[in-house]
């Protein structure tokens, strides 16, 4: 096999990258463009971390593979049962495995839906944990230890700190942004260690890192960063964090060089995102516009008013958990998936959309939808509204909205349960976009060109093909055309191989939790990531 490098960077987009590369902020990069390959990257439906990195690991688009969002549920009558995906609940076989079971040693790091981790030939070192449960979590069994012994080693540093995350998804206060930004800088310093701990004892045909300290940075920096938004006569305040942000990329920059460096010059080096990034100047309140409409009830019971009081959530009564089922006909789960799931009788008569009126309901929520105007500017506040076929199709596609909504910012929706149902924000922020970033160099790539937009589902196919494996005949993805050189396609054309193994031919570490820890971490893990604003 070819050794390959692949970096992840969650939320790329040229539209910062291509001005800090300019402006000198990250030379590695701009030499990598100029000597390899680039293109524009198209995420999934819901530009999402969870289904958009599966996606990529896969070469399976999120109704084959069945990662939908950071949150699984499931309705029985009127009671709600949710977990955190996890890597059990992909329905398609990995890259890690389909490298390692061709005799391939691979490690991936930081990346979510990891854990528990698979027994790879290689290393595991999964993202979205926290550091208490960091240890149980990683593969091999003693690698812990291992990197325990490196010098500055801090798993509270470098793991998902929940109660940070949880406060970012509330908005960060101004006077806590510029350490906000320094913590994530140093988490990216510590999962840069590990990556050249491990990459420089050698062996490894696919070293894999995700750098998502890029993603907070953008979510918060955007006004700062995107040319078009800067505002003249910044503040003081802002031009300092405009300073850091800007440290943060350059540093980023020597970490991708110092890797690729450690890898060794003929290494083939890839670099994309999961998603882009652009400006958000709007906010959909959409369980309150269903509210409106007379298609959800919110639960107006002395059992929220008492969960208000024993302080479970904050402002518990907003939660899909505390809708009235008897009443509710549609409802967006959480901010993140996006998305309106219809409530469907499960027999005449019980509550919930008859069965023979679910596609006549559906398609009249999508035309409400799409007519909705912003009462400020007159402007559609959906651009476009998918059903679950059009969005998910597959065969893993149960836990998709049954409609997900594209508005006009490709913001994400609020479920708050307030007025009005759509205002402009206080200042613009950062939010997903669907086009993210390619960049490889190395043999075999080519040089200096633009390769046209692809599907983040040809990634897996690009490394393969790397690597120097087939592409399995019943993935997805991908290589796609302009971004391999014709005279090493003509040495080395694609090859189609036999079709992936069964998700669970490889083995999983055993669970790393009871029952009972089980469900007390997914709602603190739920309260943490905002899926309870």
């Amino acid at each position: 096999m070819h050794p390959t490098l692949f970096i992840g960077l969650d939320g790329a987009t040229f539209t910062i990258l291509d001005p800090l590369m300019e402006a000198g902020v990250m030379p590695f990069l701009r030499e990598t463009v100029a000597k390899g390959v680039r293109a524009r990257l198209l995420s999934t439906a819901n530009p999402l971390t969870p289904p958009a990195w599966t996606t990529m690991m896969t070469g399976r688009h999120p109704g084959s593979h069945g990662i939908i969002d950071f949150i699984w549920a499931e309705q029985r009558a009127t009671e709600h049962y949710f977990t955190l995906y996890n890597f059990r609940d992909i329905r398609t076989e990995t890259i890690w495995s389909m490298v390692s079971r061709q005799g391939g040693r691979i490690a991936a790091l930081n990346f979510p839906i990891m854990a528990p981790p698979p027994a790879v030939n290689g290393f595991v070192v999964p993202g979205l944990v926290s550091w208490k449960h960091l240890r149980r979590n990683i593969h091999p069994p003693g690698l812990y230890e291992e990197l325990q012994a490196m010098p500055g080693f801090e798993p509270r540093e470098f793991a998902w700190d929940f109660g940070l995350e949880k406060k970012a998804a509330r908005g960060v206060p101004a006077e806590e942004m510029e350490s906000w930004v320094e913590f994530h800088r140093r988490r990216e310093r510590h999962w840069h260690a590990i990556a050249r701990q491990l990459i420089g004892r050698g062996g490894l045909d696919l070293a894999a890192v995700l750098f998502d300290g890029m993603d907070k940075m953008l979510h918060i920096g955007w006004r700062l960063l995107d040319p078009a938004c800067q505002q003249e006569g910044p503040s003081a305040a802002d031009q300092r964090l405009r300073v850091m942000i800007l440290a943060y990329f350059r540093e980023l920059d020597s970490f991708v060089a110092e890797l690729y460096a450690l890898a060794g010059e003929e290494a083939r080096l890839v670099v994309a995102s999961d998603h882009g990034f652009g400006p958000a100047f709007e906010v959909f309140r959409v369980n309150s516009w269903l509210a409106e409409q007379g298609y959800l009830v919110w639960k107006e019971t002395e059992e929220a008013d008492e969960a208000t009081r024993r302080g479970v959530e904050r402002l518990v009564n907003e939660h899909f958990v505390l809708l009235d089922w008897e009443k509710t006909l549609a409802y967006a789960r959480t901010t993140t998936a996006n998305g309106i799931y219809i409530a469907r009788a499960k027999a005449l008569g019980q509550p919930g959309v008859p069965e023979r009126d679910y596609e006549a309901f559906r398609h009249r929520l999508k035309e409400q939808l799409l007519a909705l105007a912003s009462p400020e500017t007159g402007l559609p506040v959906v651009q476009a509204v998918l059903t679950r076929e059009e969005a998910y199709p597959g065969a893993h596609n149960q836990q998709a909205p049954d409609l997900t909504l594209v508005l006009r910012d490709h913001s994400f929706v609020s479920i708050l349960r307030r007025q009005p149902v759509v205002c402009r924000r206080p200042q613009v922020e950062g939010t997903h976009h669907p086009e993210g970033v390619f960049i490889a160099r190395g043999p075999g790539f080519f040089a200096g060109r633009q390769a046209d937009t692809f599907s983040i589902a040809n990634i897996t196919p690009v490394l393969l093909h790397a690597l120097g494996l087939a592409i399995p005949e019943d993935l997805e993805g991908e290589v796609p055309a302009g971004v391999f050189a014709e005279d090493f396609l003509q040495a080395s054309p694609v090859r189609r191989g036999p079709p992936t193994m069964a998700p669970d031919s490889y083995a999983v570490q055993p669970p790393a939790r009871s029952a009972a820890e089980e469900k007390a971490f997914v709602l603190r893990q739920m309260q943490a990531l905002g899926y309870i604003e």
